[in-house]
């Protein structure tokens, strides 16, 4: 309940009280200012008593908008402008104070979980508590330079990680970055792209052939049957381990010896090919509805990673023996690039193998080219030829116009 307004000893302000809220032993009062400049009258209110207003503070108010007016510096003119400005100054003070670690908290990977698939966010969280946080978890983003980048290369390089690891726990940095940039946090581009990253070429070069991948699936055989047959079907299929985590029997269609692969690596479904015995091992397995896994785990979950007996099975047979080059080890991994190999060394072309890998570009697939010096001669042969027969068939043109 308020009551009618009232005059103070300053012009232009004046308050009313409050009908039963007090403030100290008065009742409380409500102050406000009117005033008119450039032809229009404004009132605003400016607060009450019991929040440290008063009527010479509201005078004071008043006084400061009219000299805005007057010397006209692009200052505030009304209270509610001034207001604003305040505010806004206020949020990008908080905004430049936000430190890596709060945005990294609170916005960015509550977003990541919803956004992204499961294994990417939890590596993006590996990499903030293990490299990323030591470093820049209590510096505010606006202050971070690619000095603080370098340190959390060196920590790596220094804790005897791989150039590839560097690459991508920088990628993890320039992604929370530019997430920053899109909530107009910080406006400047990733501190990242300033610092160089080792070179590298972390791809897989190892393949097996025939016999030793003959050898293999005969000790997981005896080992774990179902390890056995997924290593089958990648063999065979060139599906990645996910891919194969993720099959449920719908997607499996043995009429047509087809597998429909979902949300695959490069974000795109495709159809995979079953040879003649891919498709004898699935009609021989007990097929469940079509939302059940093919492949599921002791829970009857899928699996996330793959079982430690196909480890145990390469150390059986000795595939990797002597090696310390990661890149020449045999991992689960190496049955979908002896599929690939395999077919290029058949003379498969390339764009056919990308389209099987479901690879996402056909650079991805030009690792396999040198497997095929055969086709590239055979290649340049009929090109050969082709430039023989036309120059062979012009002769016997000149020869019948003699």
């Amino acid at each position: 309940m308020m009551r009618k307004w009232k005059k103070t000893k300053y012009p232009g302000v004046r308050f009313r009280e409050h009908g039963t809220r007090r403030c100290g032993v008065a009742m409380d009062r409500y102050f406000a200012i009117r005033y008119q400049m450039d032809g229009k009258r404004h009132e605003e209110g400016i607060g009450w008593s019991s929040e440290k207003w008063s009527a010479e503070k509201a005078a004071a108010e008043l006084a400061e908008l009219k000299k805005n007016f007057r010397l006209g510096e692009g200052k505030p003119l009304t209270l509610q402008e001034k207001r604003e400005r305040e505010k806004q100054k206020k949020q990008k003070t908080e905004k430049d104070a936000l430190t890596f670690g709060e945005y990294f908290e609170k916005s960015y990977y509550p977003s990541a979980q919803t956004s992204k698939k499961a294994g990417s966010h939890k590596k993006e969280l590996e990499h903030f508590k293990l490299w990323i946080s030591p470093v820049l978890k209590s510096m505010e983003l606006g202050k971070i330079t690619p000095i603080a980048i370098e340190r959390i290369k060196k920590n790596l390089i220094d804790a005897g990680r791989s150039p590839r690891t560097v690459q991508a726990v920088f990628t993890t940095v320039r992604t929370i970055w530019n997430q920053a940039r899109r909530d107009r946090v910080v406006f400047e581009d990733s501190p990242t792209k300033q610092v160089k990253i080792p070179k590298f070429d972390n791809r897989r070069q190892r393949f097996l052939t025939h016999d030793e991948a003959a050898a293999l699936l005969e000790d997981l055989q005896k080992r774990d049957f179902k390890v056995y047959r997924m290593a089958f079907l990648s063999l065979h299929s060139g599906l990645r381990a996910g891919e194969i985590f993720a099959l449920k029997w719908g997607h499996i269609d043995t009429e047509r010896g087809l597998i429909r692969v979902s949300d695959g690596k490069s974000g795109k479904s495709r159809a995979a090919y079953m040879t003649g015995e891919v498709r004898e091992m699935f009609l021989k397995m007990n097929r469940g509805g079509p939302e059940d896994v093919v492949f599921p785990n002791s829970d009857g979950e899928p699996f996330t990673e793959i079982p430690k007996t196909f480890k145990s099975a390469v150390d059986a047979v000795g595939l990797n023996r002597g090696l310390a080059d990661r890149r020449q080890k045999v991992c689960f991994h190496s049955l979908r690039h002896s599929f690939a190999s395999w077919h290029v060394q058949g003379g498969t072309d390339l764009y056919t193998v990308k389209e099987l890998l479901g690879h996402g570009t056909i650079g991805m697939t030009e690792r396999y080219s040198h497997l095929s010096p055969e086709g590239l001669k055979t290649a340049m042969k009929r090109f050969e030829n082709g430039i023989a027969e036309a120059k062979e068939e012009k002769t016997n043109v000149i020869e019948l116009r003699k």
